[in-house]
């Protein structure tokens, strides 16, 4: 079996395991004990309804500076805004956590910019999902999208995604989630140690 086959096969069964998760128990997919929030969950029986609250907003209140630019998070309104250093201003819907315990809330910054994120399962959802790869490389498939900026704190991402569902919902294990578009106009924008604030 060529190599493209097996990769063309793996990706399939992890789709057919994602699309599985529906059907599993919510309390099932709960973040593992290492606060792991790399994959998220299916929202097809989670939520329903896709609901982003937009105003625009400053940035004085948040932030001392824009040196680097800023992002700042708001869970309720479940949108991204961002300040270039010069001021000029951003503002994108986002998919945010499910839960209050997989939220963090907080000052962070841009530690890492990937161009191409790939994906690996923790231990915790190989354990409870046996027949997904060990490994998502860059691609249409990847949970992470086209880019993904990590934060300062462990496993937490804002990055694209391939579900478009997602975006305006609660529906991640921790990261925030944008259009692949979006992400990758913020990925162009956004620096090493841009600050980054979740309210």
């Amino acid at each position: 079996m060529t190599s493209k086959v097996q990769s063309q096969l793996g990706r399939r069964a992890f789709l057919a395991g994602s699309a599985a998760l529906a059907v599993t128990p919510a309390l099932a997919q709960t973040m593992d004990s290492s606060g792991t929030v790399e994959l998220e969950r299916d929202i097809s029986q989670i939520t329903r309804r896709n609901m982003s609250s937009f105003r625009t907003l400053d940035w004085q209140p948040y932030f001392s500076n824009l040196s680097k630019g800023a992002v700042l998070v708001d869970i309720s309104s479940r949108a991204l805004h961002f300040w270039e250093e010069n001021g000029t201003y951003h503002l994108y819907p986002s998919s945010v956590p499910l839960s209050e315990d997989l939220t963090r809330k907080g000052r962070t910054q841009i530690v890492l910019k990937d161009p191409e994120p790939d994906w690996r399962p923790t231990p915790s959802m190989k354990e409870r999902n046996p027949e997904w790869p060990d490994y998502v490389p860059p691609g249409p498939d990847n949970p992470l999208g086209t880019r993904a900026l990590h934060l300062s704190w462990t496993y937490y991402r804002i990055h694209g995604t391939h579900d478009t569902r997602k975006i305006g919902r609660r529906s991640s294990n921790g990261c925030i989630g944008l259009y692949n578009e979006h992400i990758e106009q913020l990925y162009d924008m956004a620096q090493i140690g841009t600050q980054v604030l979740l309210i």
